[in-house]
């Protein structure tokens, strides 16, 4: 009697072994197996949510079809690394384990905002509001950051980042790019500080959108400042008329150009007070190491670019080219 007790029990031992190593199996291999999803899915998850309120949002979106498993598959097979919060964007068929190793590795979205050269402070300070994706109040007006201290270029995020952080990164990237460019500098220029180099590179980055020709507008002022002329550049009227707020939206008039404004440099010799924008890296190389030429003038050529002129004579030629084209 007691045998077959015994028996009965080993097998009915057997038969729940047998079942939970099956239920295992059957777990582990839906874990592995493509999940529901039948499209690419952006899901967010916010900070401090637990793994089970996770599987329910992963579920909601179409990506999973288990909480419950996702859930146990974490505690089990994740070795106790956590999920990160974050935007993920998971591929069709994504399975839960790779949910799990996307969301343990931390493998975000990423956002890109692109800060295009040339710029205001102003500008960037709209298209930093603007961003998706990105949380927290910018500064008031009278904290924004001086013109020319943020480094026009493309930089990424993730959702949920901060716009003062992202303003900060600016910032720092123009802080080394000056100083490595600053070393690097031609000798013998008429920029005294890296701040002067600055404001220079702002207004040749607003003179000129043709790459190509930055080095040859650099040269330009660099010949006149070395010679103690004017510089004679309308984009810092524009900047003395508008403080970079706004577009000007019309053209420039005799009483702007007799304007006796700081920034106004057919009125007053040498450098403004400071930039009138954020100039790209290729701007402030543009004015540490300028062309080698005898330039001294340039007017728009009708084509995008400009005609260059050494005498002012060969310069109101141009003038009058630019002019017939304009009429016409």
């Amino acid at each position: 009697m007691r045998t077959r007790l015994a028996l009965a029990g080993g097998l009915a031992l057997l038969v729940v072994v047998g079942f939970l190593a099956g239920a295992a199996l059957w777990g582990y291999l839906r874990f592995e197996a493509p999940g529901p999803a039948t499209v690419e899915t952006t899901v967010r998850i916010p900070q401090g949510l637990g793994v089970n309120t996770i599987g329910h949002q992963l579920a909601d979106a179409g990506v999973i079809d288990s909480p419950r498993l996702f859930s146990l598959g974490v505690r089990l097979l994740s070795g106790g690394r956590p999920l990160q919060a974050g935007e993920y964007r998971f591929p069709a068929g994504v399975s839960s384990r790779q949910v799990m190793e996307t969301m343990i590795e931390g493998r975000t979205v990423r956002r890109r905002l692109t800060v295009a050269e040339g710029l205001t402070t102003a500008e960037i300070m709209a298209l930093l509001a603007e961003a998706e994706g990105l949380e927290g109040d910018l500064p008031p007006d009278s904290e924004w950051p001086d013109q020319g201290t943020l480094l026009p270029e493309t930089y990424f995020y993730s959702w949920g980042d901060s716009r003062a952080a992202l303003l900060e990164r600016m910032a720092g990237a123009m802080d080394e790019a000056l100083a490595e460019l600053w070393l690097d500098r031609a000798p013998n220029l008429p920029l005294r500080t890296p701040r002067e180099a600055l404001t220079l590179a702002s207004i040749v980055e607003k003179e000129t959108g043709v790459a190509s020709e930055r080095p040859r507008v650099a040269a330009v002022f660099i010949n006149r400042l070395n010679m103690g002329m004017p510089l004679q550049s309308d984009p810092t009227v524009i900047y003395a008329v508008t403080q970079g707020k706004e577009v000007l939206g019309r053209s420039l008039t005799r009483r702007d150009l007799a304007n006796d404004h700081p920034y106004n440099t057919y009125m007053n010799p040498g450098l403004p007070p400071g930039p009138i924008a954020h100039p790209g890296r290729a701007a402030i190389e543009a004015v540490l190491n300028p062309m080698q030429t005898d330039e001294l003038y340039f007017v728009a050529d009708g084509n995008g670019g400009h005609a260059f002129a050494k005498t002012l004579a060969e310069h109101n030629r141009n003038v009058a080219r630019w002019r017939a084209l304009m009429r016409q």
